[in-house]
C-alpha cells in the first residue's frame, strides 16, 4: 500500500464494480458475442448484422442526446429499438424485440466469476464497515454472488449522473447518513473513481491492477489517498 495523502477515520467504503472487484474484459466480450448471436437469430433482416451497426446507432443517439450515456442500459435499449424500427418493425414489435434483447444481454452480463480474494476481502471489511457499490455500469451484484456484500447499490442513470459527476457519491453519503470525508471510495479508474471521489470530498483508493505508474499515467489528475495493487491489501486498514 502506498499512501499519498493522510487518511482520516473511515466510517464506510464504497466500491466500483467492473475491473475493481473482478476482471470485466472477458465478461463484456462474451456478452457482446452472445448478444450478437441472439440478434442474428431474432429476425431474418438481422441475420448478417454486425455489432458495428449498433455501435453506430449508439453514437448517433449520443450526438442527438449527449447526456444519454449516463444510463448505459437505457442507451443500449434505445439503440436496439432504433435499429429494429428502421427495419420496418412496428413500435410494439421494436419495443418487444429490444426488451428481449436486453433480457438476453442482462443474463450474460451477470455471468461473472468473482475471485475468492474479493469475497474474502469484502467479508472481512463488511464486518467492520458498511459497504456500498457505486457503478456506472449495469452488472447486478445479486446475480453473481455479491448481493449480500453491500448495503445497497447505486447505478448511474437511475440514481444520478455517471461518475466522475458527484451525484452517486453524494447519494451514497446521504443514504449512509455519513459525511463525505469519512467514506473511502475504491476503484480502478483514475478519472471516474479517484478524481471524482476526491473532488467531491471523499477519500479515494486507487487499485492499480496493471502496475501502472501514477506519476506518468495519462489519466492521473488528482492524487488518491492510497494506492493498492490487490484488493486484499485493504485488510491492512482493519
Amino acid at each position: 500500500m502506498i499512501v499519498y495523502r493522510p487518511l482520516k477515520a473511515i466510517a464506510a467504503l464504497t466500491f466500483d464494480l467492473d475491473d475493481t472487484l473482478y476482471d470485466n474484459g472477458p465478461v463484456i466480450r462474451r456478452t457482446e458475442q452472445e448478444s450478437l448471436k441472439f440478434l442474428r437469430a431474432y429476425h431474418p433482416l438481422l441475420a448478417e448484422v454486425e455489432s458495428a451497426h449498433f455501435q453506430q446507432l449508439r453514437a448517433e443517439l449520443r450526438r442527438q442526446e449527449p447526456e444519454i450515456y449516463h444510463d448505459v442500459t437505457q442507451w443500449r435499449w434505445r439503440a436496439l429499438h432504433l435499429g429494429l424500427s428502421r427495419l420496418g418493425l412496428s413500435e410494439a414489435e421494436a419495443s418487444a424485440g429490444a426488451d428481449e434483447a436486453m433480457s438476453h444481454f442482462a443474463h450474460w452480463r451477470s455471468q461473472i466469476e468473482v475471485p475468492q480474494e474479493t469475497h474474502d476481502t469484502l467479508k472481512a471489511l463488511g464486518e467492520r464497515w458498511p459497504l456500498v457499490a457505486v457503478t456506472n455500469g449495469n452488472a447486478d451484484p445479486a446475480l453473481f454472488g455479491l448481493g449480500d456484500a453491500f448495503q445497497f447499490v447505486l447505478r448511474a442513470g437511475p440514481h444520478g449522473r455517471a461518475k466522475p459527476y458527484e451525484d452517486l457519491y453524494h447519494r451514497a453519503s446521504q443514504q449512509l447518513d455519513l459525511p463525505l470525508g469519512s467514506i473511502l471510495h475504491v476503484g480502478d479508474d483514475l478519472t471516474t473513481d479517484v478524481a471524482g471521489a476526491v473532488r467531491c470530498g471523499m477519500q479515494a483508493c486507487w487499485i492499480n491492477l496493471r502496475q501502472a505508474n501514477l506519476m506518468t499515467h495519462p489519466e492521473a489528475r488528482l492524487l488518491p489517498h492510497i494506492e493498492i495493487s490487490r484488493l486484499a491489501s485493504l485488510t491492512a486498514l482493519l
